[in-house]
């Protein structure tokens, strides 16, 4: 469940430089016996104003990994009582994991009861309520499970998809089965979703999510994390910015929200797999930063005070804690901070307090399972240190325990649940308003569940003039599930009041207006009315919604937010993923548009987008047309002109393609090539033949030490670059005034990859020196920030590209690199200044002889 990099013998010999086994800090403490529940209790720190409530323990429940609600309040969970049963993992295949159903039936805040759903499984990992049953992921397949007679018991168990994990360790395979608005069940580690047509189950295809645990917002918009990186999530809806495939987005999906690592247990926590990393373990040998964080649970809920509706908890279980960030919309982005640095929202001084799953209940209060065990990490990625510490510090066992907590503020008293399985379909079009979201989800799931269309007139009538808009927003997706959308109400809504309102209606005119000529015709016209003065919400889901329109009225409508709006990277992401096959026609009209003369920094980086779509396209007349666009300018070249040179050349040094044929010499290759630079032609070249030129003699010209794979890298670092990094270092590398240093020729890019490694990840701060010039503020920004929730594969094409690009030539940067970097600096949380990264580095050399 928690993904750790498998360390190599080369890092542990290089850690062996800093690090003697036999030596011993404060880390090291003796065993950590296990406590029972009364006695862990009273170990845990939480948030002033709120207590911690014991719902369940062993033996009712043993290594609870994922909680869910039914409509009756009952308490389902999924035990992976196989998980590490030794230091070896040996028995870990045995059928000894179940899915539970537990009752409060006093309604004391105690589970008294508990009912087997499911037994005799393997490693059980998921976990969706259906109607009449359940899904349920075990044995790495997808089953669906019903109960047929009532009494919570499976009667029946039918495979979905035997490949839904994706492989069979634990720590890397696909789970969740997160119920969202648009009806869909979503997942992490995995690229599928999930959603029950007309009888029958269908799988598709999405965006690849996260690792543990997900959830949503009031918006629906997903929240997952990785290990290393607590909290991410999506910026528009699933599935639209991986349409196009001629263009690779790198805003949108999985969005980091910040940056900040920090942790702050409250007891050393020394029994970390890289617990030997110097910097990984503080002074007291407590952990510094994320190393297994999972489970992010967006908290909808109404028992805790008005300050946490809407913030994100996250799970460590690592550092025996549960994180708290305060999530802020700021348009079309969302960013977290820690509201308390230095204290967390819940934390335990027991070392077997393991955190690693949360819900919220339908009485609004926050759950948190506890797997309760010494030894979390899986035994594929032990690494020798934690093999030691597990086995010397007695945690291997016991085994097979677990609790569920629950936070509350002080003085709540329990109650008895609603049963919403028995409310009508008209009580449940009510429950849509609700000030919880619990209600809200699970009465939009029932009502679409019991497929009753009876409820179509109040559905309507709460989505045109419902006095709550999240209500409105759940009856729109609630009809929809139901099929009944209305295409007249929704053209009435896409000029709503309510921004939620109007994009949730535009959407879910898509479908309709694709078919429907009349409806595509009206919705045409109410966008070109409507852009320019609507919410940038808005004009960011015309831009995703433009798909469906045609070219005569999506081109002209996608030129202007474009031109309005693209100096925001997802705004440009999302209209390049409505053009597919259109690039070249939408180039051509840009082209002749009074407004695209003028140079902005985001048009620039707009058109080479552009040309990167054409050029994958490959259609040899759109490349001929492209290049006489080029050579109608017979004087200088234009910074348009740049712009799709770069974009063609960046491509062209994408591994081995096939040449385009063309029937003449380009014009502007033999006119304007000395502008273009010699190794760029040479590039340029060996992507055509023509009479008289062989694309193999321009290729053999071309002094590239990339390899194929590299040169891909390269490609896709280019967009990403020009994402992340072009607006303070400009697209070509120079550096822009008040902003950032040069790429160009930098010793800080071109020298030790490692250190360019750890500047992107942890930032860093002037003054510094580039090539002989000391830049420092105001000259440059004070300080340069981290990127350390971008991924390994995202950070290596970032560097292969600036190591290669504008006559640097320092050779690729690979993946393992920049993950080992990650994993060996862990710990270091503030940006490093020139002093303190040299040394770093020197010591890295001197220890490996290097």
């Amino acid at each position: 469940m928690y993904r750790v990099v498998l360390l190599g013998s080369g890092l542990m010999g290089l850690i062996g430089c800093f690090v003697n086994y036999g030596s011993r800090n404060k880390a090291d403490e003796g065993p950590s016996p296990a406590l029972t529940p009364a006695q862990e209790l009273v170990t845990f720190q939480v948030e002033k104003g709120l207590k911690v409530q014991l719902v369940a323990s062993e033996p009712m429940v043993q290594d609870p990994v994922v909680l869910t609600f039914d409509e009756d309040g009952r308490l389902w969970v999924v035990e992976m009582r196989g998980f590490m049963p030794d230091i070896d993992g040996k028995g870990e295949k045995d059928p000894v994991g179940r899915v539970s159903v537990l009752e409060d039936t006093n309604a004391d805040g105690k589970m008294d009861k508990s009912t087997i759903y499911l037994d005799s499984l393997v490693l059980p990992r998921a976990l969706a309520l259906i109607p009449g049953g359940a899904l349920v992921c075990e044995n790495e397949a997808l089953w669906l499970t019903q109960d047929l007679n009532g009494d919570l018991k499976a009667d029946s168990k039918v495979l979905i998809d035997k490949d839904y994990a994706g492989g069979a360790l634990p720590e890397h395979s696909g789970n969740g089965l997160w119920r969202s608005m648009d009806n869909w069940y979503y997942n992490v580690k995995s690229r599928l979703r999930y959603r029950l047509v007309e009888g029958k189950w269908e799988r598709d295809s999405t965006e690849f999510r996260g690792q543990w645990g997900i959830s949503h917002d009031d918006e629906g918009r997903l929240y997952y994390n990785y290990n290393w990186s607590q909290l991410h999530a999506d910026l528009v809806p699933p599935n639209y910015l991986s349409r196009n495939k001629n263009h690779t987005p790198t805003t949108g999906i999985d969005h980091g929200l910040t940056v900040d690592r920090r942790i702050y247990p409250i007891r050393p926590n020394p029994a970390v797999n890289r617990g030997y990393i110097p910097g990984t373990l503080d002074e007291q040998g407590r952990l510094q930063e994320f190393t297994a964080a999972c489970s992010p649970l967006y908290y909808r809920g109404k028992a805790l005070p008005a300050e946490y509706y809407g913030n994100a908890f996250v799970c460590e279980p690592s550092g025996n804690l549960v994180k708290r960030n305060v999530v802020e919309d700021k348009g079309l982005i969302l960013t977290a901070h820690d509201p308390h640095p230095g204290k967390e929202f819940l934390a335990s001084t027991d070392e077997r307090f393991r955190p690693v799953h949360m819900a919220t209940g339908p009485d609004g209060a926050l759950y948190v399972a506890d797997m309760y065990r010494g030894l979390v990490q899986h035994g594929a990625y032990i690494t020798p240190y934690l093999r030691e510490q597990t086995i010397t510090r007695k945690l291997v066992h016991p085994v097979n325990r677990g609790r569920i907590w629950r936070v509350v503020p002080e003085g709540w008293k329990p109650s008895r649940p609603k049963k919403l399985s028995a409310a009508t379909s008209k009580e449940l079009v009510g429950y849509l308003s609700h000030a919880d979201g619990w209600y809200r989800d699970a009465a939009q799931r029932l009502l679409v569940g019991r497929n009753d269309n009876s409820v179509k007139k109040s559905l309507i009538e709460l989505a045109r003039k419902g006095d709550n808009q999240l209500g409105r927003f759940h009856a729109l997706w609630t009809l929809d599930g139901l099929k009944l959308s209305n295409p007249d109400m929704l053209l009435e809504l896409v000029t709503d009041q309510n921004p939620l309102v109007r994009t949730t209606a535009l959407r879910l005119l898509e479908p309709i207006a694709h078919t429907d000529k009349t409806v595509r015709e009206k919705l045409s016209k109410v966008l070109m009315q409507e852009w320019e003065k609507a919410p940038i919400e808005q004009v960011l889901q015309m831009a995703l919604s433009a798909n469906v329109l045609e070219p005569g009225v999506s081109h002209p409508l996608l030129a202007g937010i474009a031109d309005r709006y693209g100096e925001t990277a997802l705004i440009r992401d999302a209209v390049m993923s409505s053009l597919q096959n259109q690039e070249f026609a939408f180039m051509q009209q840009l082209w002749k548009s009074p407004r695209w003369q003028n140079h902005e920094p985001a048009k620039e980086i707009f058109l080479e987008m552009l040309t990167t779509a054409i050029v994958r396209k490959r259609d040899s007349k759109e490349l001929t047309a492209l290049l006489a666009l080029l050579d109608e300018n017979k004087s200088t070249l234009r910074w348009q002109d740049k712009a799709v040179l770069t974009g063609m050349a960046i491509q062209g040094s994408n591994g081995k393609m096939s040449p385009i044929v063309l029937a003449a010499a380009p014009g502007i290759f033999t006119r304007l090539g000395a502008e273009v630079g010699q190794a760029r032609m040479a590039t340029l070249s060996g992507m055509f033949e023509w009479p008289g030129h062989s694309a193999a003699k321009g290729a053999d010209e071309v002094k590239n030490p990339l390899s194929e794979e590299d040169q891909k890298l390269f490609a896709l670092g280019r967009q990403h670059y020009l994402t992340t990094c072009a607006g303070c270092h400009g697209t070509d590398g120079a550096g822009l005034n008040r902003f950032a240093p040069p790429l160009i020729g930098s010793e800080w890019v071109t020298g030790d990859d490692k250190r360019l490694a750890l500047i992107v990840l942890h930032g860093m701060e002037g003054p510094l020196e580039v090539a002989g010039k000391k830049y420092d503020a105001p000259a440059i920004l004070p300080v340069m920030p981290a990127h350390s929730t971008m991924d390994d594969a995202t950070i290596t094409s970032i560097l292969t590209y600036i190591r290669n690009e504008w006559g640097n030539n320092a050779g690729p940067v690979s993946r393992r690199t920049v993950g080992m970097t990650r994993n060996t600096s862990q710990g270091r949380v503030v940006p490093w200044t020139v002093n303190e990264l040299n040394e770093y580095i020197q010591k890295l050399q001197a220890s490996t002889g290097k």
